[in-house]
């Protein structure tokens, strides 16, 4: 990968964007501008991120050494007559040399439609610009509706998402048939709900979805959780970590996601999601704030990249509100629409407030087709020029 020719000193200077998209951050690249060679590129982008870094803080890097700050983006044209723009995301690992091109960042998703209008690969229309995505990791198409003024995606607003500090303007995103993937459908095994027995663990009531990401759901009761965590007490625990792991692991090859739950482990650490869900309760935020039981239908935790994320995640509340939508899930049973499907609209209390995800479930042939989910999200560029990786 070197030129043994150029200096020792030399950096490779690469055109990006750093930009967040929801509650994540992440690096944005022109894939033409990075190597073609899959494994250089790979090594390039870790590098540029700082990873892997033993110490888990990726100093060296524009890493934000949590996972939700450890992502990158590549955005081309598409070659796709219905599409705009190709989107691939990886999610980087923070102490291994690991990029997981797997799933999709929903939260990122936000920054795609901005990104491809300020880049000048989709035309601005002012007011409201319609951005077609085709998300390349799982084959699926997005419609962003990105807010414009004078030629430019707006950044000022007053939607407010929690698990971001300041207010912006919403982007709208269509996640087109979400159910489903080239890896398994809608329902991995064919059911809503079945057992599962976890070595070490024991026997599990779990909902497996493959919507925005394959996501596993359990209750919070059956892992001795109550649905009111926040980071410092899961992340505090590695015992239990190590426990959700093996969890996660297991139903991941019942997915038919991994060939063994170690491998699992060691090569897909950001899909599948592990979820639990609880019934609403009052409980407190991250900041300290009061969260009511009325401002929610359910309480609901995820990990991201084996820790707790601070909200919750894009993909993560699409895959959510898809099983809310679909009788015979452990998340439909604790909503107040319970056994019902059609055009639902759950709101998730997560860590850091309340986030609400709309899904649309119908009755198919061979089971159930899930139409569409839209979410809404806020984006901004932070810093664009061009990352120096040592080369």
């Amino acid at each position: 990968m070197s030129d043994p020719t150029r200096p020792r000193h030399a950096q490779r200077r690469v055109p990006a964007v750093w930009m967040r998209g929801g509650t994540s951050k992440g690096v944005f690249f022109h894939a033409a501008d990075l190597p073609t060679d899959p494994a250089e590129r790979d090594a390039l982008l870790l590098r540029a991120l700082g990873s892997p870094d033993p110490y888990g803080q990726q100093i060296d890097g524009l890493g934000g050494a949590t996972s939700s700050t450890s992502k990158v983006v590549l955005i081309a044209p598409s070659e796709r007559p219905d599409c705009d723009v190709d989107y691939r995301f990886g999610h980087v690992s923070i102490t291994d040399p690991v990029i997981d091109y797997s799933g999709n960042c929903g939260n990122l998703t936000a920054a795609v439609g901005p990104f491809a209008i300020e880049e000048g690969l989709v035309r601005a229309q002012e007011g409201v610009t319609e951005v077609r995505i085709w998300q390349a990791n799982i084959g699926k198409r997005i419609i962003a509706r990105v807010p414009v003024r004078d030629g430019e995606p707006v950044v000022d607003g007053d939607f407010r998402l929690d698990g971001v500090p300041w207010p912006g303007a919403a982007v709208e995103l269509s996640f087109l048939d979400p159910g489903g993937s080239a890896e398994a459908p809608l329902l991995p095994t064919g059911r809503a709900c079945e057992q599962i027995e976890v070595p070490g663990v024991g026997v599990l009531a779990v909902s497996l979805i493959n919507a925005g990401n394959p996501t596993i759901f359990v209750r919070a009761a059956d892992l001795g959780l109550d649905g009111r965590e926040q980071r410092a007490t899961i992340d505090g625990d590695p015992a239990l970590l190590d426990r959700l792991e093996r969890i996660r692991a297991h139903c991941a090859v019942r997915m038919g996601l991994g060939e063994t739950p170690e491998a699992v482990s060691r090569a897909r650490p950001a899909t599948p999601k592990l979820a639990w869900v609880a019934p609403a309760a009052d409980y407190r935020d991250s900041t300290g704030a009061s969260v009511p039981a009325t401002r929610c239908d359910l309480l609901a935790r995820i990990l991201s990249m084996g820790r707790l994320h601070h909200a919750f995640t894009g993909t993560g509340a699409v895959a959510l509100a898809v099983a809310a939508a679909l009788p015979g899930t452990l998340v439909n049973a604790l909503t107040p629409w319970a056994g019902e499907h059609g055009v639902r609209h759950v709101r998730i209390g997560h860590p850091a407030g309340v986030l609400e995800v709309g899904a649309e479930v119908v009755p198919a042939d061979a089971g159930w087709t899930a139409r569409r989910a839209i979410m809404r999200r806020s984006a901004r560029r932070l810093m664009e020029g061009r990352v120096l990786v040592p080369w």
